[in-house]
């Protein structure tokens, strides 16, 4: 019975990584595509404040 709770738990486990890579991606993805916006509409601000949430994904 531990086993299987153990194994529940890493499958678990591993699910969540890879829901959060997968999340992580799909963000990273996002602030590129409003990182070119921002450079298309000059907007300088903008452009930082993403280029910075781009560095800490």
């Amino acid at each position: 019975m531990d086993k299987m709770k153990a194994y529940e738990a890493m499958l678990s486990l591993a699910a969540e990584m890879v829901l959060d890579e997968a999340l992580r991606v799909y963000r990273r993805e996002k602030l590129y595509a409003e990182i070119d916006k921002a450079l298309d509409n000059r907007d300088a601000d903008g452009f930082r404040r993403l280029a910075e949430e781009l560095r800490t994904i």
